[in-house]
């Protein structure tokens, strides 16, 4: 009586599955799995005989049995409402319908509208299996395609699905079996069109002929399934299969295509605003990769794994889509890791050109779960092989057919000559065959060559990317303190046709015998700082890099005026590296040092400076209730420590983000810890560890602080922090303030500006027209005599540049530095200066 009421309310008419069999093995299993201590915790069927019995049914048993099993699961009320008996029913049944889903039942016409009508009349539709119904009917229809009865019942539940989108998955696989077959009876499969990415993949595939077409639906099906970490042999064998039906180049091509598009997608802003409590709130939402798409494009990367080798263009295509994915947006994280995790993977499994790019994104990515993968699979290739993680970067390191820098096509009649002018930067030039120069690229070259022409192009990207992050690995290199052997040195560095432009801008120690000479390339040889050649190099000698930590002050002094007095530009600060060793305060403290302490920082600068640097930190949020400190750490792998730097949020009125994220921290100690989690004394820290911790934390300090803004005072800032603008803005200058006097010293009398300013104290003093203005060294920021007014000048973008443009430095990478003399520049001719919100400031009446 039961049944035929519900069936009256419900519309399903259930009672045809219930079969004498059907509910007799049903029962039977119940009492079985409540007998034997059935519970959610440990949900066992298996051992039971009902179970034994059902397994060993035919396909119409258990698709009647599954739909029998939804219809009473829909239709038992809420579980809160529920006795306990009624309760293990319940989820009894939920796991017998799991279970059942798992196997292929090909559900005939009438099954699956009776399903479809249980899921549009149920109340409990949240919890109805639509992903394991929706792969029933994959096989279904696979079988018996669906007739316009049971597609228009599909049509309900895709209209009740598309407005909700965290059900954009679900709907988009029912609205597939909607859409017409092609020539070749395959139902279509869409990417998610709300992304340039989806729009894009869909429109290419339609344009396809019907052969194409249904690879590439068949391949689109599969790739929604990458959902996990790692490809199992599975998906890639079937990948490999339905990707035998076409050619390898002609899907290589359509896949590079596909990840051109996820390189060049921007992400989506949109603003939002609500009301609450009299107050207006406003956030922002960003998405990049629709959740389908982002399964697409990761098996996307995936398949590149059923080919033996992949060319090098595809193997920096991944890098840069691993990067790009990684990019960090405001308010969500990086874009897409998992499409990033998975580019990495792939680049894992692709030799020594992957494991090159490993050690490229290791210094381009900043979050701490991505590199620790990029280490991983760093160390997995070289153990591999049986060498270090270090020396297999060497190893890895392409030099694109390059020879001392310079790398030479020939397109026919033509020549072109690729050469490293700087780091990230190259130049193209052209000539004829009978030597004479071109002023542009030769258009029969692009007509003709064209395929060649973009492979050399490609190579030029390559080296300008690669050079920019062998530069930045070299800059690390002088913390680990290695050493090579001569023939290893030779042939990763001084004659590798890449890493020879950079090593030879660089001092090098030479050991032979424990006699050390320090020595750099100069017109192809090796000479000493007194331009003496070195002698007696053979394959027993030793190199390491140059360090100014444990050299007299006359060694590097003598090496400034070396590189001066031939103006070579560092790609890296050695020569003119800043120097830390423990003074008299920090052996007093014992085991921590506060010469960092009490600075206020920008807290998101700060982030973003300590991971580019190596450091591990998580960014401190107002919602972080009990916890009022945290530290940022790098581990020091070598020397068996780590450093840490501890900071705490400066807590004030509104000084968050719309995320709850601090605006800003002050500093407090630097320490050492050992492997036993033991700080130890700083005067047990190596010397050359304990400076460059230090010079990190002072890149933190001097960068980041807000000392360095000359707009913080003025747009209120913190005001009870307005004595440490002050402070810091004009204070006494740290080591890298220092290293930049130097600099100043020197240059500034080789400047046009000779006459008018000069270096005092801690200051680039400026005589204009109007005022005299003293710059500060450490800060760039500004005051005008008589009565030190402040003028605020905030640096233009590319004032960055000025160094490598227009005035020679002996190192790249000193912002504050180009920002101080652009502004000496600018202020020396002070009544030329049209820019009213400068000039407003200087005849101000005082």
């Amino acid at each position: 009586m039961f049944n035929k009421i519900k069936d009256m309310i419900f519309g399903t008419n259930s009672s045809k599955y219930h079969s004498v069999e059907i509910t007799s093995l049903l029962n039977q299993l119940i009492d079985e799995a409540i007998k034997e201590g059935w519970s959610d915790i440990n949900p066992k069927l298996s051992g039971l005989t009902a179970y034994g019995l059902i397994q060993e049914k035919d396909t119409v048993f258990k698709s009647n049995l599954m739909i029998l099993l939804l219809d009473e699961i829909a239709n038992s009320g809420d579980n809160w409402n529920l006795n306990l008996n009624e309760r293990r029913e319940n989820s009894i049944k939920s796991t017998l319908l799991n279970i059942i889903l798992r196997t292929n039942l090909l559900l005939n016409e009438k099954q699956i509208i009776d399903a479809v009508d249980i899921y549009l009349k149920s109340k409990k539709q949240g919890s109805f299996p639509l992903e394991m119904f929706i792969k029933q009917l994959h096989f279904s229809n696979k079988e018996t395609p669906f007739s316009d009865e049971v597609k228009q019942k599909l049509t309900k539940i895709y209209d009740v699905l598309k407005s909700n989108r965290y059900n954009k998955r679900k709907a988009l696989a029912i609205y597939e079996f909607l859409v017409p077959s092609n020539e070749n009876n395959i139902n279509p499969v869409f990417a998610d069109s709300k992304d340039e990415v989806g729009q894009e993949i869909n429109r290419f595939i339609a344009s396809t002929d019907a052969t194409e077409q249904t690879v590439l639906y068949q391949l689109l099906a599969l790739f929604k399934t990458a959902t996990s970490g790692k490809p199992t042999n599975k998906f890639l064998k079937e990948v490999a299969n339905i990707c035998s039906a076409i050619d390898k180049q002609r899907y290589l091509a359509i896949i590079r295509d596909w990840l051109i598009l996820v390189k060049k997608l921007k992400p989506t802003i949109e603003e939002h605003t609500s009301h609450y409590g009299g107050r207006e709130h406003t956030w922002v939402n960003a998405t990049f990769l629709e959740e389908i798409n982002s399964s697409i494009i990761k098996g996307c990367v995936w398949s590149l794994l059923t080919f033996e080798e992949n060319d090098a263009n595809i193997v920096l295509l991944l890098s840069e889509v691993a990067q790009k994915c990684h990019t960090k947006i405001p308010g969500k994280g990086p874009a897409a890791a998992g499409v990033g995790n998975a580019c990495i993977y792939v680049l894992a499994q692709s030799g020594m050109r992957g494991v090159s790019q490993l050690s490229r994104l290791k210094l381009r990515i900043k979050q701490a779960s991505s590199q620790e993968l990029l280490q991983k699979y760093i160390i997995e290739a070289s153990e591999k092989i049986g060498v270090s993680p270090e020396e297999i970067e060497d190893m890895s390191v392409s030099n694109f057919g390059l020879e001392k820098g310079t790398l030479t096509e020939n397109f026919g009649d033509y020549t072109a000559t690729l050469t490293i002018c700087a780091v990230g930067k190259t130049e193209i030039k052209w000539t004829k065959q009978e030597g004479s120069s071109l002023k542009t690229e030769p258009s029969v070259v692009k007509k003709t060559f064209a395929d060649e022409l973009k492979e050399f192009k490609d190579v030029n990207v390559q080296i300008q990317k690669m050079l920019s992050a062998q530069r930045d690995r070299l800059d690390r290199m002088l913390i680990q303190d290695r050493i090579w052997t001569w023939d290893d040195f030779n042939q990763y560095y001084a004659e590798h046709g890449l890493m020879s432009y950079l090593s030879d801008l660089l001092v090098w120690e030479f050991i032979n015998d424990n006699i050390t000479i320090s020595a750099f390339k100069l017109n192809g040889q090796w000479v000493s700082v007194d331009e003496k050649l070195i002698e007696n190099i053979d394959s027993k000698t030793l190199v390491k890099l140059w360090h100014p930590v444990d050299k007299p002050i006359a060694e590097v002094t003598a090496w400034r005026n070396v590189f001066a007095n031939y103006q070579i530009k560092q790609p890296i600060k050695q020569v003119y590296r800043e120097v830390y060793l423990l003074t008299d305060a920090e052996i007093s403290t014992l085991n921590y040092s506060n010469r960092m302490a009490a600075h206020i920082l920008k807290q998101h600068q700060f982030n973003t400076l300590a991971k580019l640097r190596g450091w591990k930190y998580s960014l401190l949020g107002a919602y972080d209730k009990g916890y009022e400190s945290e530290i940022a750490r790098i581990n020091l792998p070598k020397y068996n420590l780590r450093a840490e730097f501890w900071v705490s949020e400066v807590n004030a009125n509104d000084a968050w983000n719309d995320t709850g994220i601090w605006h800003y921290i002050s500093t407090d100690q630097v320490r050492f810890i050992n492997n036993n989690d033991i700080t130890i004394n700083l005067i047990d820290v190596p010397p050359i560890v304990f400076s460059e911790i230090m010079r990190d934390v002072d890149l933190f300090v001097g960068v980041a602080s807000v000392g360095n803004d000359p707009e913080w005072r003025d747009n209120g800032g913190l005001q009870q922090f307005r004595n440490y603008w002050e402070s810091y803005s004009f204070g006494e200058l740290g080591e890298l303030a220092k290293t930049r006097k130097e600099i100043l010293l020197r240059l500034i009398p080789r400047l046009k500006i000779a006459k008018v300013a000069e270096v005092k104290d801690k200051f680039v003093i400026v005589k204009g027209e109007f005022r005299i203005y003293k710059i500060h060294i450490g800060s760039g920021n500004i005051l005008m005599e008589p009565n030190d007014q402040y003028l605020c000048i905030v640096p233009d973008r590319s004032a960055k540049n000025i160094g490598s443009e227009t005035v020679f430095l002996p190192f790249e990478g000193d912002a504050v530095l180009s920002i101080i003399l652009s502004k000496a520049l600018l202020l020396a001719e002070d009544d030329k200066i049209i820019d009213t919100t400068i000039t407003r400031q200087i005849k101000a009446i005082f």
